[in-house]
């Protein structure tokens, strides 16, 4: 075989073989750069989930549950400034330090009946058509469609209004008083029922009127100048009457690590706590069933003050 021969075989195997393509060294470079560049992008985007979740997530704390039975359960906290500053304007009525407190033993389960009984009553006359229904027997306000009626002017009502009614009213009002000023330390003399204090019944109707939206967070020193010390009692039973509607303090509103303290009613429960800016609140919307409550409201000065409810029917007088 000749040398050409031998020559012509080798480079036609040859030609058959793979080829190796070398790599520009900054081609390599480039893609080592891509790939830390996605590793750093990867460990960024891990980080932030980390910081969010841990730095701006909503806690929730139950303070109450329907199921406990409570002598008392409380919390202190600091007072707001303004809350502290305008208090302590009437001495005897400012407390040493705010706060919240709930107990189940301060009203008899037959009070609560009774009550219930009223408020049921008195609704017969008159409910919002979007699902937040009011009845303040010291006014006579009563919601009626998308307005407010007198209850005291229509003459039927007359029958609702009995002794065990007017009575137990009365009883329940002054045992919440003197236990807001034994929790908080104040003289009960310089207490005073003020307004609104009323009946409230809660349904999952949609709103028709601003005042059907009682699930915005607000403080009660802002929304009645005239509160100091706001309680309720609670007239039915959350899980059992009604689902949703539990009562929500926002702890740290507005700032890191938000904690939303949840109470949930209890039929007979009576929850109080100082109304200024230490104690923003709402309630959740009702999602099924009827949430039946009486606020019951003091305050500090005696110039908005409010006696107790007559319970009399105005007569038209006769020509």
């Amino acid at each position: 075989m000749s040398d050409s021969t031998v020559r012509q075989r080798k480079k036609s195997a040859g030609e058959g073989k793979p080829r190796k393509v070398k790599i520009p060294h900054s081609s390599q470079t480039d893609a080592s750069q891509q790939n830390r560049m996605w590793a750093r992008l990867v460990l960024i985007i891990g980080i932030a989930i980390v910081v969010y979740f841990t730095t701006f997530r909503t806690r929730e704390k139950k303070f109450a549950t329907q199921k406990e039975t409570l002598e008392l359960r409380s919390q202190n906290l600091d007072c707001s400034k303004s809350y502290s500053e305008e208090i302590g304007k009437f001495p005897g009525c400012s407390p040493n330090i705010c706060g919240r407190f709930v107990t189940d033993t301060l009203v008899a389960v037959e009070e609560v009946d009774i009550l219930l009984n009223l408020a049921r009553s008195g609704f017969q006359f008159g409910r919002s058509s979007g699902g937040a229904s009011i009845l303040d027997l010291h006014s006579g306000a009563l919601s009626k469609d998308t307005q407010f009626i007198n209850i005291y002017k229509i003459p039927e009502a007359k029958q609702i209004f009995t002794t065990d009614h007017i009575n137990t009213y009365k009883l329940v009002k002054e045992k919440v008083q003197q236990a807001v000023s034994n929790i908080f330390k104040i003289n009960g003399d310089s207490l005073f029922l003020t307004h609104p204090t009323f009946f409230s019944r809660l349904t999952n109707e949609s709103a028709k009127t601003i005042h059907d939206e009682y699930w915005h967070a607000h403080i009660d020193k802002d929304t009645y100048s005239s509160f100091h010390y706001t309680t309720l009692l609670y007239l039915t039973d959350f899980g059992k009457d009604f689902t949703g509607g539990r009562f929500v303090f926002i702890d740290n509103p507005g700032k890191h690590n938000k904690t939303n303290v949840y109470i949930e009613p209890k039929r007979g429960r009576v929850s109080g706590f100082t109304s200024g800016a230490e104690n923003v609140h709402h309630v959740e919307q009702v999602a099924s069933g009827v949430r039946y409550a009486l606020t019951i409201s003091f305050t500090c000065n005696k110039e908005h003050a409010m006696v107790d409810p007559q319970f009399a029917i105005e007569e038209d007088d006769e020509p």
